[in-house]
Formats: structure tokens, sequence, C-alpha cells
């Protein structure tokens, strides 16, 4: 639609929050900067529960792109700004329309005087404004309750606002005022929509990724670094990936012939080196893609047995969705091709015939304390942690499942 000027960015639930609400608002402007810092012309304000963006003349659809996915905004709304004079106001309400076709729709306006010193209040702007705009739009119908276009005013003193539409994005807190958390990224569905789930509480992440080559391959590496790439547009650009190598351990545990509890000892010696790694990073929590019941390690036996290995709090925000509500929402943010690419990480390879659903805590302990050398493994695998840093564009480049090279 032509015209507009600016975008106006709706802060989230975090504006409740009393005296951290100056720190998140300033955190939240500080994101929405980063994400735009490939357009100088553009001039970023604050505002009282809001940032508005003017555009200098650059394409609202193109900024918008950019800032969507930024949480703590909840919504946004590319607006007109003109004069805080009636004329002025109804020629940019009909410019606004102007960019409907001319199908016959119903109309609404909604106007608010924020600004007392305006001359007409609120309800006589209403029929101003709507009876302007219904004067040169003859195939449009008043609607009150459940309008086609609701045209919204906004009147303050600097400037009065005209928009139509309003984009529903993430909400939830920006990214990094809750803290830091590890997230334990696979190659699968589940986790990525964990981290994105953690991520938009307001923790900030670093992913942990355990590969055991050569029983898994350098694409199976290379999918996760294009999710972890992925996930990077949600954490202001940038995400640490710490590739963990787990071939020996793994091997050792394989050797022990307990078959049943394979599964369940990996997945307690990969918190144990996450918990170091937290340690270093000034890490909190550990997130993970855990879903009640889907496979035999989230049972609730399993994951209590599993989850003691670890001292941190375990933070598990799809334990209680279910598979189809996991897909959708890993489709929605883009990691659902990625994640389907035909690459297995170590657990999937590794999965045997009748693990153990409710293994018992004592005979675990037992067994890890039968693996020959456990803790110099433990630690040889935390100093031999591989670290970097990932971008969008690496997902890009890295995980287009159109491209040959990934089948």
């Amino acid at each position: 639609m032509a015209g507009y000027d600016r975008l106006i960015l709706r802060f989230g639930e975090y504006t409740i929050k009393g005296k951290n609400r100056n720190r998140f608002e300033k955190r939240m402007t500080e994101h929405v900067r980063n994400a735009l810092a490939s357009y100088p012309e553009l001039e970023i304000q604050r505002a009282y529960g809001r940032i508005y963006v003017h555009l200098h003349g650059q394409p609202h659809a193109a900024v918008i792109e950019r800032v969507r996915d930024i949480f703590g905004i909840v919504s946004i709304s590319p607006a007109r700004a003109v004069p805080p004079e009636l004329a002025q106001i109804q020629e940019a309400s009909l410019e606004i329309i102007r960019g409907y076709d001319d199908k016959e729709r119903t109309f609404k306006a909604a106007v608010r005087r924020a600004w007392k010193g305006f001359p007409h209040p609120s309800q006589e702007m209403n029929h101003l404004i709507g009876g302007h705009v219904l004067g040169h739009n003859p195939q449009l119908k008043v609607d009150v309750h459940n309008p086609d276009i609701e045209l919204r005013v906004e009147v303050q003193q600097e400037c009065a606002l005209i928009y139509s539409e309003i984009i529903r994005t993430a909400g939830g807190f920006p990214y990094g005022t809750n803290g830091k958390a590890m997230l334990l990224l696979s190659g699968g569905i589940d986790s990525p929509v964990a981290g994105w789930h953690a991520m938009r509480r307001g923790l900030e992440l670093e992913a942990v990724h355990f590969y055991s080559y050569p029983f898994t391959s350098e694409q199976a590496r290379d999918k996760v670094i294009a999710l972890t790439g992925r996930l990077s547009r949600f954490a202001g650009g940038r995400l640490k990936l710490h590739l963990v190598p787990f071939t020996e351990l793994q091997t050792a545990f394989a050797g022990m012939r307990q078959d049943p509890l394979v599964i369940t000892l990996m997945r307690r010696a990969m918190l144990r080196i996450t918990e170091r790694l937290a340690e270093q990073q000034g890490a909190l929590a550990i997130v993970t893609g855990d879903s009640l019941g889907q496979v035999a390690s989230q049972t609730l036996g399993s994951m209590n047995v599993i989850g003691r290995a670890a001292s941190l709090p375990l933070l598990r925000p799809l334990v209680m969705m279910d598979k189809q509500e996991i897909v959708e929402k890993a489709e929605q943010i883009g990691t659902y091709p990625i994640s389907i690419l035909p690459y297995e990480d170590c657990c999937t390879l590794f999965v045997p015939k009748s693990p153990s659903t409710n293994p018992n805590l004592r005979v675990v302990e037992k067994v890890e304390s039968f693996v020959d050398g456990y803790e110099h493994m433990l630690g040889e695998a935390v100093a031999a942690t591989e670290c970097m840093v990932l971008e969008p564009d690496q997902a890009a480049a890295l995980a287009d499942p159109a491209e040959e090279d990934w089948f």
C-alpha cells in the first residue's frame, strides 16, 4: 500500500513488569537497531510501549521482514504520519484506502484522540473520517462490528498516525533479558522448536550438539550448523554452537552390553558435558526438546533418571505438546525443511531394539561406575569441543533442500 512513512512496533507482556520495564525497552530498541543496521537511512524512535521506525523512503515491507522475528514485539503496523489537522488526516485516510482494490468491502473508522488539545473528540472524528472515506469510495459499506477494513487514526500532538493493518508477531520477552541457557540441539524437529520457545521467553541461548564421527556424517554436522544459522535469526543475528565429539563415550557405552540402557547412558553423559560447558559460558539452565511419551527416553521414568545427571534446571518447553503441534511450529519458524534432511544424529543411529522406558537409577549409576575412564572421557569431550558463531545467511548457504548435494 502506498504512502506509508513509518512503522509502529508494539511491545509485549514485559511492559507490565514495573521497574524492569525501562531495561527491557532499552534492550528491545537495541535489537531493532541491530536488525536494521543495513538501513542507515532509518530513524528509530523509542516511545512508551512502542518503537517508531521512520522509513525515509525505504520500502515498508522489506523493513518489516527484518524486524518481525524479534521477540518482544507483539504487532507491527505500517502507518502514514501527517500534521494533526482534520483536512490532512482525511486526505491521508483516503490514500490508505486507495491501497485496497475496488471490490466491495465493509469498513469502519476508529479514531483515538491522545492529544486533548485537538478540537474534535474521538466520536466526532469517527464520523468525520468515515463519512469522508465513504463519500469517495461507494464500494465500501459500514460495519462497526466486524469490518473487512478498520481504518485507525491516532491523533497525537506531534502528528496523526493513520493505518489499517496490524501484523501479529511472536511477542514474548526481548532476547537475553531473562538469563542464559544451553540448548541441546540434535538434528531433529523438536529441539530447534524448543530453542525458539526458550528464546521467546527472553533466554539467551548457546546450542550444544554431539556428533560421533565416523558414525555420523559431515552432512549431519552441516545440517546442525544450518539449524543454528536459522535459529540465529531469532537471537539477534548471531548464535553460538558448541560441537562436542562423542565417539569415544558412545563406543564405551555400546561395549557395556547394556543395550536397553544405552540411550539413557548417552543422554546422562550429554547432560554432564553440557553442564560443564554451561559453567564455562555462565549459563544457568539446560533446554531440551523432550516431549512427554514421544520416545522411550521421554517417558516420565526415563526423564527422571536422565535428569538426575544434572544439577542445573532442565527446561522442557515442549513437554506437553504433541508431535503435530511441534511440526506446525517448526514449519512456521522455518526449521522443518532443514530438520527433515536425511542425515541422522548419534542418538538416532544407536537406538537399541528394546530401549528401557523405566530405567532404574541405581542400576544406571552402577553401570556408569564400570565404564573405564568415564570421568576422563567426559573431560576430554569438553576440552575437544569446537565452538563457532552462526548467522542467518549460513542457514541459507548450507541447507537449501532444493540442492542436490543434500540427497
